[in-house]
């Protein structure tokens, strides 16, 4: 992946496995933000292919990767919420242009959304109504609109304090295990990261190539690369080397 003659990410090469939650974790400036939008599209790879479910989506026409792109759900950093519109109507607007649902069904299928993120009550509330910890999930509500099989969360706890951080964690699990749904999330809060992840792959922005894959409790085990363990410690490990000395 680059822009031009710079290289963001180079030799990147990873599978997700169905019905996980995967992290894609790193420094800020590694290239996270960007293999996400090569994985949606937004963003062309140089070289290399994106396959889902064995078809390549690098090389599929318009109308396949349009069809591809129906099963999949997307949690931006900020939410991304139309303010003019009341959460109901936020939710209930892809299935108003994806489906042939009725007024009615469209509302209820919103409705449903909204409660299985914890929204009950605040169907009619605009986005500045509400805090900032609801409108990420008010933002997953939309996101799993369509029963999408693979959903992806840009840095989901930016923003939110521990504790709704905490919660947009557990809102995570419960999707995953209520729906079968895989989830990938670009993050770099360590929480988070040891909390939700089944599988991670590490970004390293210094050598621009994934350094690791692997569970994060068992690269913290385990892995000997040295920024790996620096970024799962915070520092921790090189701060009690070098009181040692």
């Amino acid at each position: 992946m680059a822009y031009g003659e710079y290289v963001v990410l180079r030799e990147v090469s990873f599978d997700v496995q169905r019905g996980q939650v995967f992290v894609i974790m790193g420094g800020s400036g590694c290239g996270k933000s960007t293999l996400l939008r090569n994985l949606l599209g937004l963003e062309e790879p140089v070289t290399g292919d994106i396959l889902y479910s064995g078809r390549s989506f690098t090389r599929a026409s318009a109308p396949e990767r349009t069809a591809m792109l129906r099963q999949c759900g997307v949690l931006y950093q900020n939410g991304a919420l139309w303010s003019s519109m009341t959460l109901l109507e936020n939710v209930g607007l892809p299935l108003a242009q994806f489906t042939d649902l009725a007024p009615e069904e469209i509302d209820q299928v919103a409705r449903l959304k909204l409660a299985m993120v914890g929204l009950k009550g605040f169907e009619n509330a605009y986005p500045s109504e509400i805090s900032g910890g609801m409108q990420k999930r008010a933002g997953v509500a939309r996101a799993i609109a369509l029963d999408p099989q693979v959903l992806f969360f840009d840095e989901p706890s930016a923003g939110l304090d521990p504790i709704t951080s905490s919660l947009i964690d557990d809102l995570i699990l419960e999707l995953r295990a209520n729906l079968g749904t895989t989830v990938v999330v670009v993050t770099h809060e360590l929480a988070s990261i040891f909390a939700i992840a089944d599988d991670a792959i590490f970004l390293d922005g210094e050598t621009r190539r994934l350094t690791a894959q692997g569970n994060p409790h068992e690269l913290l085990a385990h892995c000997s690369d040295r920024r790996v363990r620096r970024f799962l410690t915070r520092g921790r490990e090189d701060s009690a080397a070098a009181e040692t000395r």
